[in-house]
């Protein structure tokens, strides 16, 4: 779900569309693409029939067109058909863009305006976000921090009629990251190799994208949580030898956000295993799986500790103090710190 912070959420945004209420001008804007390209797909797609596009659809680029061009476009009326639909693509490069104001404070009535803001977003003190705000759909798209990653998924998979098990969404976030559109390109696949089940399991993670259900950081974890010390280097030797499946960088940060929650944990007001998962917003099975067996097992003088040792660790992998240790040999040495 896109979070709403003073603005519209884009769940909101796709209610009024499929439900044929339109802005005359809708700017969306932010470092997130995958909502941006989402609502301008579903803008295009409510707004004008395929058949009508040739003569009330066009596509501007904001490096190639004026202000002048847009407004000029905009107040032309529909042909045979109830609205056009004008859509600004990278309206970021477009130099002259707060010209577009005057048109925003009495926009076309006939017209819908979609203005591509992507990798930033417009000066909410200037005149032509006061106006579109005014007049139409002023739309922040953020990314999403990786504790909302399953949930995202999880929405995803709902809205296609399918159910993901808990591991392999954690095997999935992990795999991909904080890129939704590559994400949800990753679930459109898994559902078709699905072939119709309509439910994916950490089997079909596995087989489609190459992660190993049992030795990936997730597994790794949860032998951190138990202290278990054979399985955790059997796992960091498992990185070791399949260099491919196995990057520092993104162990590291899983590793951190991991023991950020457990040292959280610690301040749940109800320390019950369903308090902890409440307060930490985790699904109750990846809780139990992990995060609360690691809370009975780590003081939290020691998890502080370790969060500074992932820190150094990270610090060291980018060759700060003149380390040459190997990605591999630094995560051994973590886990031997961890478990020790």
């Amino acid at each position: 779900m896109a979070t709403k912070e003073n603005g519209i959420t884009f769940e909101e945004i796709e209610k009024r569309v499929r439900a044929g209420v339109f802005a005359p001008v809708y700017c969306l804007m932010g470092d997130e693409d995958y909502y941006i390209d989402r609502i301008e797909k579903l803008v295009t797609e409510a707004v004008v029939k395929p058949e009508e596009r040739d003569f009330n659809y066009d596509l501007l680029y904001g490096g190639e067109s004026r202000a002048s061009d847009v407004v000029n476009i905009a107040r032309q009326f529909p042909m045979m058909a109830d609205r056009r639909l004008v859509v600004v693509r990278e309206f970021q490069a477009m130099s002259d863009r707060d010209s577009l104001a005057a048109y925003c404070k009495n926009p076309c009535p006939t017209t819908v305006l979609v203005l591509c803001y992507k990798h930033g977003t417009l000066d909410r003190r200037r005149a032509l976000a006061a106006e579109i705000k005014k007049s139409g759909v002023l739309f922040e798209s953020k990314r999403l921090y990786e504790n909302h990653l399953p949930a995202f998924v999880n929405s995803y998979m709902k809205a296609q009629g399918a159910a993901i098990e808990p591991k392999a969404v954690q095997m999935l976030c992990d795999h991909v990251g904080c890129d939704l559109s590559r994400l949800a390109s990753e679930m459109d696949k898994l559902l078709v190799a699905s072939a119709g089940d309509r439910r994916v399991g950490a089997e079909l993670v596995e087989q489609q994208t190459g992660v190993s259900k049992d030795y990936n950081t997730i597994e790794l974890q949860n032998a951190l949580a138990h202290h278990d010390a054979e399985k955790a280097m059997r796992i960091v030797k498992y990185f070791n030898t399949n260099p491919k499946s196995f990057a520092l960088p993104p162990v590291l940060s899983s590793l951190f956000g991991f023991f950020s929650d457990v040292l959280l944990a610690y301040y749940a007001p109800s320390q019950s295993d369903e308090g902890i998962a409440d307060y930490l917003g985790k699904n109750a099975w990846v809780a139990k799986q992990a995060l609360i067996p690691a809370r009975r097992s780590y003081q939290g003088t020691k998890v502080v500790n370790i969060l500074a040792r992932i820190r150094e660790t990270d610090a060291k992998s980018k060759g700060v103090g003149g380390c040459k240790t190997s990605p591999g040999e630094l995560l051994q040495e973590l886990i031997f710190f961890i478990l020790h």
